[in-house]
């Protein structure tokens, strides 16, 4: 590889699908683009099994002409554009893993599909997955590393492997004598998981369900229990939150650039003109490297960026 990383600071972000990137960490990608650091967003498919949600394309679908792909990647542009981040790739390059999709267990609880490709992400190699991670690791020289818990925050089979592969890429990409051909070794400072505490989930549904909104995800939280909602962790696990009420345009103009997958009317749309506060940052735990010193606002707070 010969790209340049240039800038002191730098991100990667290692993602499951296009849009993923949008809807959790959209906000920070454009922040810290916006500030002239180094932002690298890695997809590991191209979501060729999502739903597609405009009609007039549902015949892209895997079950029709299996031909999203290429739709998908439009739509990943054209969010990068929006959000400011010129360097994104796909692991492997375009169409190396497929979506492995997903299924429901009798407890809707997130599973693998039962007829997964031979192709899929989920059955990919792990060490010639994280040898792909290992080389575009070391390439860019990220001081930062975001990617999603070991749950993958919901469950789903591409997000776990996305946890797993970037684990153990930032391991392999320190250890200076694995693979000299994937180039020079390369220390991440920190891993930071994505994450969304009980607080905002709260605020959330209270907010669409006083403007009318409802959906599944909408109707099955319990506001009364005392236990964290689905997909939250508790507010005191929190480690940094990044506010994105200044790039709010910006990430819900990303989000609307996946237009196969994110319907107009989402909910969530319904809180775009909501005012200034905790309900827009985009939060993170510590999950390896620099501790911070105490709950940050900045990814790299406490780094040397010399490094």
């Amino acid at each position: 590889m010969t790209h340049d990383p240039g800038p002191e600071r730098r991100l990667m972000l290692v993602h499951a699908h296009p849009d993923d990137e949008s809807s959790s960490t959209g906000a920070t990608m454009a922040r810290y683009a916006a500030q002239g650091d180094g932002v690298t967003l890695v997809t590991c498919t191209l979501g060729e099994l999502g739903e597609v949600v405009v009609p007039e394309l549902e015949h892209l679908s895997a079950d029709r002409d299996d031909q999203l792909a290429p739709r998908r990647l439009e739509e990943l542009t054209r969010a990068m554009a929006e959000l400011g981040v010129h360097d994104f790739v796909r692991l492997g390059g375009d169409g190396r893993w497929r979506d492995s999709g997903m299924a429901y267990d009798e407890k809707r609880g997130v599973v693998p599909a039962p007829d997964l490709h031979d192709d899929s992400f989920w059955r990919a190699d792990l060490r010639a997955a994280a040898d792909e991670l290992v080389a575009l690791i070391r390439d860019r020289r990220p001081q930062v590393l975001i990617t999603y818990d070991e749950n993958g925050h919901y469950g789903h089979p591409d997000h776990i492997q996305a946890n797993r592969v970037s684990t153990y890429a930032a391991s392999l990409a320190a250890v200076p004598s694995y693979r000299r051909d994937l180039g020079r070794p390369w220390t991440i400072q920190r891993t930071l998981w994505i994450a969304m505490p009980e607080s905002a989930i709260r605020t959330m549904v209270e907010q669409a369900r006083a403007s009318g909104q409802s959906n599944e995800f909408l109707d099955s939280v319990d506001l009364d229990s005392s236990r964290p909602p689905l997909m939250s962790v508790r507010d005191a696990d929190i480690a940094v939150r990044v506010d994105g009420y200044p790039f709010a345009a910006r990430r819900f103009a990303a989000l609307r650039a996946h237009a196969t997958q994110i319907r107009a009317d989402e909910f969530f749309f319904a809180l775009e003109g909501a005012p200034p506060g905790p309900l827009w940052d985009e939060c993170f735990r510590f999950a390896g490297g620099v501790p911070f010193d105490e709950p940050a606002d900045d990814v790299f707070a406490g780094l040397d960026s010399r490094r």
